[in-house]
């Protein structure tokens, strides 16, 4: 009986010490409750005692959560309705606060980003959100961090993932892109016509001082065209060129003036007058006349 009994107690004496052994993990803090009322001391990880029935220790995790934030519908400041949702990362800052303030903090932060969320949908235009996240998730971060602080939870950054939207506004928006693409190329197109004139008025100015310019662009397009492999060239000839050639070919002498003899009018006479008197008209025409002349008195 006697060794019976020293095996009981031996039996419940390794039963309480292995109650009363806990071992903390690298990424968990320990935070004790001695009948009911916690401890200031935050258990660091390793093995730790605890006085049996008296202590009971809760365990807190201290990385960073990763919670999906469900997607919520809502209309901008611009009435457009959208369907955004994010991503919140935090941890566990005080685990005491934690332990003793708040139930289920997961489960707050997920509501509290939630209805964040919705606010921040409400306050912001669709440009914003497409264009400026970066802004939009440092107000969304402020917003939950408020109430987190309070808990003992800091929040460590949250992203919205996705912005989806009707598919008439998406239609609407792409129309939106090709007008503002095909403005931009215009302007770009009327910019280079206008560099365009510029230059070409430059080089005109310059083939009117230079008359032999406009000879030897005119080769060179030759040259260019030739190159081509055409069998039929069709050559332009401008008039600068052919004036060019009349300023460098020297001028002819004058064809001398030629007079003729002096011609003889008869005035047929009337029955009724008198013999009428012959007119003598003498005509003194050039080269240029003469054939003229002739013409008319045959």
């Amino acid at each position: 009986m006697i060794l019976y009994a020293v095996a009981v107690l031996v039996g419940l004496g390794l039963l309480g010490l292995s109650s009363s052994i806990r071992v903390v993990k690298q990424f968990e803090r320990g935070v004790v409750f001695r009948f009911g009322r916690v401890q200031p001391a935050v258990r660091a990880p390793g093995l730790m005692l605890l006085i049996p029935i008296a202590d009971r220790l809760e365990k807190v995790n201290m990385q960073i959560v990763t919670m999906p934030v469900p997607a919520q519908d809502g209309i901008t400041r611009d009435n457009v309705t959208v369907r955004v949702d994010a991503v919140v990362y935090f941890n566990v800052a005080d685990p005491v606060r934690v332990a003793v303030d708040v139930q289920d903090y997961v489960s707050a932060i997920g509501q509290v980003a939630q209805t964040s969320l919705r606010s921040i949908i409400g306050k912001s235009e669709l440009d914003d959100l497409l264009s400026n996240r970066e802004g939009l998730n440092q107000g969304l971060e402020l917003m939950i961090d408020s109430p987190a602080l309070g808990w003992g939870v800091q929040i460590d950054r949250v992203e919205i993932k996705d912005v989806v939207l009707p598919d008439s506004m998406k239609r609407s928006m792409s129309r939106q892109a090709e007008a503002e693409r095909e403005r931009r190329a215009r302007i770009i197109t009327a910019d280079g016509e206008l560099q365009a004139s510029a230059k070409l008025a430059q080089a005109a100015e310059t083939m009117t001082e230079h008359p032999a310019a406009l000879q030897l662009r005119l080769l060179q397009t030759v040259v260019e065209v030739a190159a081509e492999k055409n069998s039929t060239l069709v050559l332009p000839f401008p008039v600068e060129l052919l004036r060019f050639l009349e300023r460098a070919t020297p001028h002819t002498a004058h064809v001398p003036t030629r007079t003729t003899e002096p011609t003889t009018t008869t005035t047929p006479a009337n029955v009724n007058d008198e013999p009428s008197t012959r007119h003598t008209q003498h005509r003194s025409v050039d080269a240029r006349g003469f054939a003229l002349e002739q013409s008319r008195f045959g």
